[in-house]
Protein backbone atom coordinates (compact mmCIF):
# COMPACT_ATOMS: atom_id res chain seq x y z
CA UNK A 1 0.00 0.00 0.00
CA UNK A 2 1.40 3.46 -0.74
CA UNK A 3 1.57 5.93 2.45
CA UNK A 4 0.95 9.50 1.89
CA UNK A 5 2.63 11.00 4.79
CA UNK A 6 2.42 14.95 6.20
CA UNK A 7 3.84 16.80 8.75
CA UNK A 8 3.27 20.39 9.64
CA UNK A 9 3.37 20.57 13.77
CA UNK A 10 5.96 23.43 13.84
CA UNK A 11 7.92 24.91 11.06
CA UNK A 12 8.72 22.21 8.56
CA UNK A 13 6.23 21.95 5.93
CA UNK A 14 7.50 18.11 4.87
CA UNK A 15 5.67 15.30 2.47
CA UNK A 16 6.62 11.70 2.33
CA UNK A 17 5.71 8.84 0.61
CA UNK A 18 6.31 5.06 1.75
CA UNK A 19 5.58 2.02 -0.19
CA UNK A 20 4.93 -0.83 2.59
CA UNK A 21 6.19 -3.44 0.12
CA UNK A 22 9.47 -1.01 -1.36
CA UNK A 23 9.80 1.23 1.88
CA UNK A 24 10.24 4.87 1.57
CA UNK A 25 10.28 5.99 -1.80
CA UNK A 26 10.06 9.73 -2.23
CA UNK A 27 10.56 12.27 0.46
CA UNK A 28 10.53 16.66 0.07
CA UNK A 29 11.03 19.21 3.03
CA UNK A 30 10.20 23.11 2.76
CA UNK A 31 12.32 24.06 5.41
CA UNK A 32 10.88 27.96 6.96
CA UNK A 33 13.93 28.77 9.20
CA UNK A 34 15.05 32.26 6.68
CA UNK A 35 11.05 33.03 7.49
CA UNK A 36 11.36 33.04 11.11
CA UNK A 37 15.23 33.85 11.86
CA UNK A 38 14.31 37.64 12.20
CA UNK A 39 12.10 37.13 14.82
CA UNK A 40 14.67 34.08 16.63
CA UNK A 41 11.98 31.68 17.38
CA UNK A 42 9.02 30.14 15.46
CA UNK A 43 6.29 32.60 14.95
CA UNK A 44 2.94 30.45 14.81
CA UNK A 45 1.10 32.85 12.84
CA UNK A 46 3.92 32.84 9.61
CA UNK A 47 4.05 29.05 9.73
CA UNK A 48 0.82 28.60 9.26
CA UNK A 49 0.02 30.42 6.53
CA UNK A 50 3.20 28.91 4.81
CA UNK A 51 2.25 25.61 5.43
CA UNK A 52 -0.60 26.71 3.73
CA UNK A 53 1.30 27.81 0.52
CA UNK A 54 3.78 25.08 0.26
CA UNK A 55 1.76 22.14 1.11
CA UNK A 56 -0.44 21.28 -2.02
CA UNK A 57 2.96 21.86 -4.00
CA UNK A 58 5.10 19.85 -2.49
CA UNK A 59 2.25 16.66 -2.47
CA UNK A 60 1.84 17.06 -6.14
CA UNK A 61 5.81 16.98 -6.66
CA UNK A 62 6.19 14.00 -4.65
CA UNK A 63 3.51 11.89 -6.23
CA UNK A 64 4.88 13.07 -10.06
CA UNK A 65 8.27 11.96 -8.56
CA UNK A 66 6.82 8.58 -7.64
CA UNK A 67 4.37 8.64 -11.06
CA UNK A 68 1.66 7.91 -8.59
CA UNK A 69 -2.13 9.64 -9.18
CA UNK A 70 -3.26 8.96 -5.56
CA UNK A 71 -2.25 7.26 -2.29
CA UNK A 72 -4.31 4.49 -0.27
CA UNK A 73 -3.77 6.08 2.65
CA UNK A 74 -2.93 9.43 3.85
CA UNK A 75 -0.88 9.82 7.58
CA UNK A 76 -0.75 13.03 8.85
CA UNK A 77 0.58 14.70 12.27
CA UNK A 78 -2.38 15.20 14.33
CA UNK A 79 0.03 16.78 17.15
CA UNK A 80 1.15 17.83 19.60
CA UNK A 81 2.65 20.89 18.09
CA UNK A 82 1.09 24.47 17.10
CA UNK A 83 -2.61 24.60 16.60
CA UNK A 84 -2.61 26.51 13.52
CA UNK A 85 -0.10 24.76 11.50
CA UNK A 86 -1.81 20.94 12.48
CA UNK A 87 -4.74 22.70 11.25
CA UNK A 88 -3.23 23.25 7.82
CA UNK A 89 -1.61 19.68 7.79
CA UNK A 90 -5.06 17.60 9.02
CA UNK A 91 -7.31 20.20 6.96
CA UNK A 92 -5.69 19.31 3.96
CA UNK A 93 -5.13 15.84 4.59
CA UNK A 94 -8.77 14.84 5.31
CA UNK A 95 -9.68 16.77 2.40
CA UNK A 96 -7.62 14.76 0.06
CA UNK A 97 -8.69 11.63 1.19
CA UNK A 98 -12.26 13.07 0.64
CA UNK A 99 -11.81 13.61 -2.97
CA UNK A 100 -9.35 10.32 -3.88
CA UNK A 101 -11.96 8.27 -1.35
CA UNK A 102 -8.99 6.96 0.52
CA UNK A 103 -8.42 6.37 4.63
CA UNK A 104 -6.51 8.90 6.94
CA UNK A 105 -4.58 7.98 9.99
CA UNK A 106 -3.66 10.45 12.36
CA UNK A 107 -0.19 10.57 13.87
CA UNK A 108 1.35 11.41 17.13
CA UNK A 109 4.40 13.81 16.29
CA UNK A 110 6.46 12.04 18.77
CA UNK A 111 5.72 8.93 18.03
CA UNK A 112 6.69 9.45 14.31
CA UNK A 113 10.15 10.74 15.86
CA UNK A 114 10.31 7.45 17.84
CA UNK A 115 10.34 5.50 14.70
CA UNK A 116 12.43 7.02 12.21
CA UNK A 117 15.03 4.58 12.87
CA UNK A 118 13.09 2.07 11.61
CA UNK A 119 13.40 3.69 8.18
CA UNK A 120 17.21 2.15 8.43
CA UNK A 121 18.47 -0.64 7.39
CA UNK A 122 19.60 -1.45 11.00
CA UNK A 123 16.54 -1.36 12.72
CA UNK A 124 16.17 -1.67 16.66
CA UNK A 125 14.20 -4.76 18.33
CA UNK A 126 11.51 -3.95 21.02
CA UNK A 127 11.76 -3.43 24.07
CA UNK A 128 14.14 -0.17 24.27
CA UNK A 129 14.90 3.13 25.62
CA UNK A 130 14.36 6.27 23.23
CA UNK A 131 15.62 9.33 24.30
CA UNK A 132 13.34 11.63 21.92
CA UNK A 133 14.97 15.67 22.28
CA UNK A 134 13.95 18.16 20.14
CA UNK A 135 13.13 22.27 20.51
CA UNK A 136 9.57 21.12 21.94
CA UNK A 137 10.69 18.28 23.92
CA UNK A 138 12.86 16.36 26.21
CA UNK A 139 11.64 12.75 26.80
CA UNK A 140 12.94 9.31 28.49
CA UNK A 141 10.43 6.91 26.75
CA UNK A 142 10.33 3.00 28.00
CA UNK A 143 9.12 1.19 24.26
CA UNK A 144 7.93 -2.16 24.74
CA UNK A 145 6.21 -2.02 21.44
CA UNK A 146 4.07 0.24 19.49
CA UNK A 147 1.71 2.18 21.02
CA UNK A 148 3.10 0.29 24.44
CA UNK A 149 5.12 3.99 25.66
CA UNK A 150 5.77 4.92 29.31
CA UNK A 151 7.92 8.20 29.91
CA UNK A 152 10.22 8.00 32.56
CA UNK A 153 11.39 11.38 32.52
CA UNK A 154 10.79 14.60 30.90
CA UNK A 155 11.83 18.08 31.17
CA UNK A 156 10.65 20.59 34.35
CA UNK A 157 11.40 23.53 32.19
CA UNK A 158 12.76 23.95 28.71
CA UNK A 159 13.40 21.36 26.68
CA UNK A 160 16.98 20.84 25.37
CA UNK A 161 16.35 22.63 22.04
CA UNK A 162 15.08 25.19 23.33
CA UNK A 163 17.80 25.80 25.69
CA UNK A 164 20.27 25.31 22.73
CA UNK A 165 18.23 28.14 20.91
CA UNK A 166 17.91 30.74 23.64
CA UNK A 167 21.90 30.49 24.91
CA UNK A 168 22.69 30.99 20.76
CA UNK A 169 20.31 34.39 20.81
CA UNK A 170 22.42 34.96 24.11
CA UNK A 171 25.74 34.69 21.97
CA UNK A 172 23.87 36.85 18.89
CA UNK A 173 23.91 33.46 16.66
CA UNK A 174 21.23 32.90 14.45
CA UNK A 175 18.36 30.53 14.40
CA UNK A 176 18.06 27.70 14.91
CA UNK A 177 20.77 28.00 17.67
CA UNK A 178 21.55 23.75 17.58
CA UNK A 179 23.37 23.77 14.61
CA UNK A 180 25.16 27.42 15.32
CA UNK A 181 26.51 26.44 18.95
CA UNK A 182 27.67 23.26 17.98
CA UNK A 183 29.26 24.94 14.88
CA UNK A 184 31.65 27.65 17.04
CA UNK A 185 31.97 25.38 19.41
CA UNK A 186 34.94 23.23 17.74
CA UNK A 187 36.82 25.99 18.09
CA UNK A 188 36.33 26.94 22.11
CA UNK A 189 37.52 25.27 24.90
CA UNK A 190 34.58 22.85 26.43
CA UNK A 191 36.36 23.17 29.83
CA UNK A 192 36.77 27.08 29.72
CA UNK A 193 33.72 27.55 32.12
CA UNK A 194 32.08 24.82 34.78
CA UNK A 195 28.73 25.16 33.87
CA UNK A 196 26.18 22.94 35.74
CA UNK A 197 24.93 19.72 34.88
CA UNK A 198 21.54 20.10 36.39
CA UNK A 199 19.24 17.24 37.95
CA UNK A 200 22.35 14.81 37.44
CA UNK A 201 22.76 13.87 41.32
CA UNK A 202 18.73 14.08 42.12
CA UNK A 203 16.47 10.81 42.35
CA UNK A 204 14.19 10.35 39.40
CA UNK A 205 15.04 10.79 35.35
CA UNK A 206 13.60 14.24 34.71
CA UNK A 207 15.65 16.95 33.05
CA UNK A 208 15.90 20.61 33.58
CA UNK A 209 18.27 23.26 31.64
CA UNK A 210 16.59 26.61 33.13
CA UNK A 211 19.45 27.20 35.54
CA UNK A 212 22.33 25.84 33.07
CA UNK A 213 20.57 28.52 30.95
CA UNK A 214 20.96 31.00 33.76
CA UNK A 215 24.19 30.44 34.34
CA UNK A 216 25.18 30.58 30.73
CA UNK A 217 23.31 33.81 31.07
CA UNK A 218 25.62 35.53 33.73
CA UNK A 219 29.04 34.65 32.42
CA UNK A 220 27.51 35.87 29.08
CA UNK A 221 26.47 39.45 30.78
CA UNK A 222 30.09 39.49 32.38
CA UNK A 223 32.07 38.85 29.13
CA UNK A 224 29.94 41.61 27.63
CA UNK A 225 30.27 44.14 30.41
CA UNK A 226 34.31 43.36 30.03
CA UNK A 227 34.47 43.43 26.41
CA UNK A 228 35.76 39.86 26.12
CA UNK A 229 32.52 38.30 24.92
CA UNK A 230 33.92 37.74 21.26
CA UNK A 231 36.84 36.30 22.45
CA UNK A 232 35.51 33.72 24.49
CA UNK A 233 32.21 32.92 22.56
CA UNK A 234 33.37 30.13 21.30
CA UNK A 235 34.32 28.64 24.64
CA UNK A 236 30.81 29.48 26.08
CA UNK A 237 29.52 27.76 23.52
CA UNK A 238 31.38 24.63 23.77
CA UNK A 239 31.35 24.65 27.50
CA UNK A 240 27.71 25.02 27.19
CA UNK A 241 27.14 22.17 24.95
CA UNK A 242 29.24 20.40 26.82
CA UNK A 243 27.26 20.57 30.00
CA UNK A 244 24.18 20.19 27.88
CA UNK A 245 25.08 17.01 26.26
CA UNK A 246 26.92 15.46 29.43
CA UNK A 247 23.30 16.45 31.51
CA UNK A 248 21.57 14.01 28.62
CA UNK A 249 24.22 11.25 28.84
CA UNK A 250 24.24 10.80 32.50
CA UNK A 251 20.23 11.10 32.20
CA UNK A 252 19.91 8.24 29.78
CA UNK A 253 22.60 5.88 31.04
CA UNK A 254 20.95 5.60 34.61
CA UNK A 255 17.89 5.04 32.62
CA UNK A 256 19.19 2.58 30.91
CA UNK A 257 20.45 1.03 34.23
CA UNK A 258 17.92 1.33 36.16
CA UNK A 259 15.43 -0.38 33.75
CA UNK A 260 17.39 -2.79 32.12
CA UNK A 261 17.70 -1.58 28.53
CA UNK A 262 20.54 -2.80 26.35
CA UNK A 263 19.26 -0.90 23.59
CA UNK A 264 18.47 3.25 22.96
CA UNK A 265 16.94 5.15 20.10
CA UNK A 266 17.67 8.23 19.94
CA UNK A 267 16.11 11.05 17.70
CA UNK A 268 14.50 14.09 17.24
CA UNK A 269 16.40 17.37 16.35
CA UNK A 270 19.15 17.43 19.33
CA UNK A 271 19.82 13.67 18.05
CA UNK A 272 21.37 14.84 15.04
CA UNK A 273 24.38 16.82 17.56
CA UNK A 274 27.92 14.55 17.02
CA UNK A 275 29.01 15.52 20.40
CA UNK A 276 25.86 13.28 22.19
CA UNK A 277 25.97 10.55 19.12
CA UNK A 278 29.50 10.09 19.77
CA UNK A 279 29.50 10.15 23.51
CA UNK A 280 26.65 8.21 24.22
CA UNK A 281 27.69 5.46 21.99
CA UNK A 282 31.12 5.57 23.68
CA UNK A 283 29.49 5.56 26.98
CA UNK A 284 26.80 2.79 26.43
CA UNK A 285 27.91 -1.19 27.00
CA UNK A 286 24.79 -1.62 24.57
CA UNK A 287 23.37 -0.73 20.87
CA UNK A 288 22.18 3.07 20.04
CA UNK A 289 20.69 3.63 17.34
CA UNK A 290 19.60 6.64 15.14
CA UNK A 291 17.60 7.76 12.33
CA UNK A 292 20.47 9.61 9.68
CA UNK A 293 20.63 13.49 9.72
CA UNK A 294 18.16 14.18 7.52
CA UNK A 295 15.28 12.73 9.54
CA UNK A 296 16.41 13.81 13.03
CA UNK A 297 14.41 17.45 12.56
CA UNK A 298 11.03 17.26 11.53
CA UNK A 299 10.06 15.65 8.27
CA UNK A 300 7.38 13.25 6.87
CA UNK A 301 9.48 9.93 6.47
CA UNK A 302 9.00 9.20 10.06
CA UNK A 303 4.99 10.53 9.50
CA UNK A 304 4.80 8.09 6.94
CA UNK A 305 6.33 4.90 8.54
CA UNK A 306 4.37 5.52 11.33
CA UNK A 307 1.42 5.51 9.16
CA UNK A 308 2.75 1.83 8.01
CA UNK A 309 3.02 0.49 11.10
CA UNK A 310 -0.41 1.86 11.74
CA UNK A 311 -2.19 0.49 8.32
CA UNK A 312 -4.68 -1.36 10.49
CA UNK A 313 -5.90 1.97 12.26
CA UNK A 314 -6.92 3.53 9.28
CA UNK A 315 -9.94 5.44 9.11
CA UNK A 316 -12.87 6.76 7.06
CA UNK A 317 -13.19 10.05 7.30
CA UNK A 318 -14.07 11.73 10.52
CA UNK A 319 -12.90 14.92 12.00
CA UNK A 320 -9.47 16.53 11.51
CA UNK A 321 -7.85 15.27 14.61
CA UNK A 322 -5.42 18.67 16.05
CA UNK A 323 -4.03 18.66 19.25
CA UNK A 324 -1.82 21.07 20.73
CA UNK A 325 -0.68 19.15 23.56
CA UNK A 326 -0.88 15.00 23.52
CA UNK A 327 0.78 12.47 25.80
CA UNK A 328 2.50 9.74 24.08
CA UNK A 329 1.54 6.94 27.10
CA UNK A 330 -2.15 7.94 26.19
CA UNK A 331 -1.44 7.42 22.29
CA UNK A 332 -3.91 4.39 22.25
CA UNK A 333 -6.50 5.89 24.30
Amino acid sequence: MYILGIETSCDETAVALFDTNKGLLAHSLRSQIALHAPYGGVVPEIASRDHLRCLLPLIKKILVEAKLKKPDVIAYTAGPGLIGALMVGGGLANGLALAWQCKVIPIHHMEGHLLAPMLEEEKPEYPFLALLVSGGHSLLVSVKGLGDYKVLGTTLDDAIGEAFDKVAKLLNLSYPGGPEIAKIAEYGDSNAYSFPRPMLKKPGLNFSFSGLKTAVMLVVRQAEKDGTIEKNKSDIAASFQKAAIETLIGRTLKAAKLHNFDRIVVAGGVGANIMLRKNLKASFEGTVFYPRHEFCTDNAAMIAIAGAYRIAEAQEIDEIKATARWSLESINT
